[in-house]
């Protein structure tokens, strides 16, 4: 392949070995600022006082974008010998051991596209600080560990700008003159910069209480625009959940006496978890059922979740550089899928959470972006806000949790609140704190925080009727990465159990008659024998994906089959029922023909459809069928075409065979419209049943099609009518026009909705969804600088196999164009949407070919972005 090479400089490397504590800290910070979208005014009020033994030559103070208006130390204006501007901030010289720096400087909300800092976007102030925004607002030690305590005075125009909010307790109000208020706030507990927040601007309020374990009552308040109090109530629902979960689970009560959330549509992440002023999406905020779907419900509840527990895992204790990004992460996703679990149906949770790290987080494992969850090195860190940091690092932390049990994790745990609070800590002083409180060794799970890719699992067992025993043998093995070409064993919990001929789990002597154990894999090859057995067995292994390896067994499709009826492990046997899924699919793509749907998982689809003791929700997830991207996953070259043939010819094969018992499942499961668990299940499985109907044939598609057509008008919740919606416009046999023209009229005041509408139509497999995607991106309704919309398109478009992987390359080279432009407004969301390109080793040559001319569109960008860079040179460095 050719050599792409990156114009521009090239930004310093970060290494974890180089850590040094800093030589001064910063113990108080007074911020008065005046708003202004254009020229802000920042005054800023630093103590410092020196750390190091010895006296220091210079002190560097990290500032970005920042004009200088005057500075002075200790009340004297700086001599300008004293100091120095550099690229990346203010260099005082031979500071004094204590002292008072203040600071004026100008910056320019409005022109910050990138919406890092402090920015003015939808007529409101914002901020996001993590991880290196604060030195867009002032001059600062910006780093994680520099923990100090804020006072925030904020001034702005009554008129635009009514509410001002910022970290902690209003202290103070007042009116200035030229219609100009003011308010201060202070936070009585010491953070690093990146939990700094402040608000203003236009937003209505919605309150609550609440009463923690001790009896102290906590405010509550969620602030959105004034007409979007009414769809708050998810919300403040989940909060409440989570602050109560959070006490009873790990005896954490929530710190403050107010705890608010303000909604926005300008905002590059999902949420931000600042100390008690929490910045989020309004898409993790709003819902209502005529305009969110249940996802949307559910997806509210668990960020919201995560981010309240964050005050614990990762405020309260904080990071010490940012390579422990996982230690807040990672342990804080673990905490928040926990929740959910607890809130709902633990199996589907369960396999919802695998679903999401095999789509995101294995192909990174595998690909030129891997890199350990705690990594040595980066350029910018914003790109390493990944799945492997988050989903992987959750499971870390789920592993060691599965081999502690419930208590001493709990113990480890308080354990370490105990030890950290209030400090900037690291992910040992996390795994000390479970080892010292359980009295188990876990240094080998170092291992996995320091070691990159996915670990392939080789399982393999027979049964001895002499002597009636089962000898299990595992074997692991984890694949190079890129520079890491030797691999070691790590420690690999695999939770198990043997299976008699009745689907009934057996005593196992080696537990003292348990049915169910932990396996403690930890070298790369071990073998246990079960003995004193009943009869033959059938394992169960890896049970609720006990660990994030690859499971690689011997089991042919008669004891998957058996698997998917009979396992009592929910994660299992919906696992069974994908291999016997993807085994028929890559059967099909090497021969390139269409899926045909063999007897197994036909006869697994029967019974499934037939049991009606089973969750409706769990039966969606048996009966879904695995995506496009996962299959490829399974191949050493991803044959495109083959394997959109080969599953949509399968998706036929099932909804024409059971035609019958979907149509009678579409119309049992009708009913109004309620949010409890089980309707939430039963929408879905109806929904589904839908879908498998207008794949299929003849008069049963033509029925499922008028069928969908009147759910899409007599809905009484977007979840039904936005599934109505995605099978009529993307059905290649319907002329869809009036329901996308339809929708829009009716939803184009709620942007959330109409990024729906957008993704929709960008998902399309049919080669004219190209040129439809260029008529969106200059659509009236689409903004470059809102990233949930421009996620909608462009996100939604390169997971799209058939469009973006189009063997003439055209979707590459449009996609390219678009990140381009995207990196002169938001460089951190184009850099994130730019990652399918790095996967281009797993396609044929002339899509390989076409990826790289991509990359290299892209790498000769005048004032490429150093988000942008560091994708694209880890993307294709040679």
């Amino acid at each position: 392949m050719p050599e792409v090479n990156i114009a521009g400089s090239k930004a310093a490397v970060v290494r974890r070995g180089d850590y040094q504590a800093p030589s001064y800290q910063v113990s108080e910070v007074a911020l008065d600022v005046r708003l202004d979208p254009d020229n802000t005014e920042v005054h800023t009020r630093l103590q410092l006082h020196r750390i190091a033994p010895e006296p220091v030559a210079e002190l560097h103070l990290d500032g970005e974008s920042l004009e200088l208006l005057g500075l002075q130390r200790d009340g004297q204006a700086l001599a300008e010998s004293a100091y120095r501007l550099t690229e990346g901030g203010l260099l005082l010289l031979n500071p004094p051991e204590a002292f008072i720096l203040e600071s004026r400087v100008r910056i320019h909300p409005r022109a910050n596209t990138a919406l890092s800092g402090l920015y003015h976007a939808g007529g409101q102030f914002l901020t996001q600080c993590e991880a290196e925004g604060f030195r867009r607002i002032t001059y600062y030690l910006d780093r994680p560990d520099c923990l100090a305590r804020f006072t925030v005075t904020l001034h702005a125009p009554q008129d635009s700008c009514p509410v001002l909010l910022a970290n902690g307790n209003c202290m103070a109000t007042g009116v200035e003159e030229g219609g100009w208020h003011w308010a201060r706030w202070e936070d009585p507990y010491p953070k690093p910069a990146y939990l700094f927040a402040m608000v203003a601007g236009d937003l209505a309020v919605v309150r609550d209480r609440y009463r923690t374990a001790s009896g102290r009552e906590v405010a509550l308040e969620i602030y959105v625009a004034e007409r979007d109090t009414g769809a708050c109530a998810q919300a403040m629902d989940s909060l409440k959940h989570a602050m109560r979960w959070d006490e009873e689970v790990y005896g954490r009560e929530y710190d403050l006496n107010r705890y608010m959330i303000v909604a926005t549509d300008s905002f590059n992440m999902g949420a931000m978890e600042n100390k008690g002023l929490n910045i989020f999406n309004a898409k993790y905020v709003l819902a209502s059922p005529e305009t969110a779907t249940d996802s949307d419900y559910q997806g509210i509840e668990s960020v919201i979740a995560h981010e309240y527990f964050h005050n614990w895992t990762g405020n309260r204790v904080t990071l010490r550089d940012w390579f422990q990004l996982s230690l807040k992460e990672g342990l804080t996703v673990f905490r928040d899928q926990e929740f959910s679990a607890d809130q709902n149906s633990r199996g589907v949770q369960r396999i919802g959470d695998v679903r999401r790290l095999r789509a995101a987080q294995f192909p990174e494992d595998a690909g030129p972006l891997a890199h350990p969850v705690r990594p040595d090195a980066y350029s910018e860190i914003n790109n390493f806000y990944t799945a492997t940091v988050y989903e992987k690092g959750a499971e870390l932390v789920r592993m060691i949790h599965t081999l502690l049990g419930k208590v001493s994790f709990r113990k480890g745990m308080d354990l370490y609140f105990e030890r950290h609070d209030g400090h900037a800590v690291t992910i040992e002083d996390f795994i000390a704190a479970m080892e010292d409180a359980s009295q188990r060794d876990l240094s080998g799970f170092r291992r996995w925080y320091g070691q990159a890719g996915t670990p392939v699992v080789q399982a393999t067992g027979s049964y001895d009727p002499a002597r009636h025993s089962y000898t299990l043998t595992l074997h692991q093995e984890t694949p190079a990465t890129p520079g890491q070409p030797v691999k070691e064993a790590v420690p690999i919990p695999v939770r198990m159990a043997l299976l008699n001929t009745q689907g009934q789990r057996v005593p196992l002597e080696v537990v003292g008659g348990a049915s169910e154990t932990v396996l403690l894999l930890e070298q790369s090859e071990q073998s246990w024998n079960f003995a004193n057995l009943p009869g033959p067995v059938i394992p169960s292994l890896l049970r609720g994906f006990s660990a994030p390896v690859r499971l690689q067994d011997s089991l042919d499709n008669d004891a998957h089959g058996f698997l998917a009826r009979h396992d009592d492990d929910p994660f299992n046997r919906w696992e069974s029922m994908q291999d016997l899924a993807v085994k028929a699919l890559l059967a099909a793509v090497a021969d390139s023909s269409v899926a045909p749907l063999p007897v197994t998982l036909r006869n697994a689809v029967a019974a499934t459809l037939a049991d009606r003791q089973v969750d409706p929700a769990f039966c969606a997830e048996l009966l879904t069928l695995p995506g496009e991207d996962y299959i490829g996953e399974q191949m050493s070259v991803v044959a495109v075409e083959a394997i959109h043939r080969a599953r949509d010819g399968m998706k036929r094969a099932i909804g024409r065979h059971f035609a019958k018992e979907w149509t009678g499942l579409y119309h049992d499961l009708a009913a109004a419209y309620q949010r409890d668990g089980l309707s939430i299940g039963r929408r879905r499985l109806r929904n589904l049943a839908l879908a498998y109907l207008i794949a299929g044939e003849g008069s049963s598609r033509e029925g499922a099609i008028l069928h969908a057509r009147q759910q899409y008008i007599q809905a009484d919740n977007m979840t039904d009518r936005l599934v109505a919606f995605q099978l009529l416009a993307q059905h290649r046999h319907h002329d869809a026009e009036d329901v996308i023209l339809d929708f829009y009229q009716r939803w184009h005041e709620y942007p959330l909705v109409i990024d729906n509408w957008f993704a929709i139509q960008a998902a399309a497999p049919y080669p004219k969804t190209l040129r439809q995607v260029e008529h969106l991106l200059v659509h009236p309704a689409f903004d470059w600088r809102v990233p949930n919309r421009v996620r909608a398109v462009l996100g939604a478009f390169a997971a799209n196999p058939t469009v973006f992987h189009a063997a003439d390359g055209s979707g590459y080279t449009f996609f390219a164009e678009q990140i381009r432009r995207l990196d002169d407004i938001n460089p951190q969301t184009a850099a994130r949407l730019a990652t399918p390109l790095s996967r281009w080793q797993r396609y044929d040559a002339p899509r390989q070919q076409a990826m790289v001319a991509a990359l290299k569109i892209l790498a000769a960008k005048p004032g490429l972005s150093r988000d942008l860079a560091e994708v694209i040179q880890r993307s294709h460095p040679e």
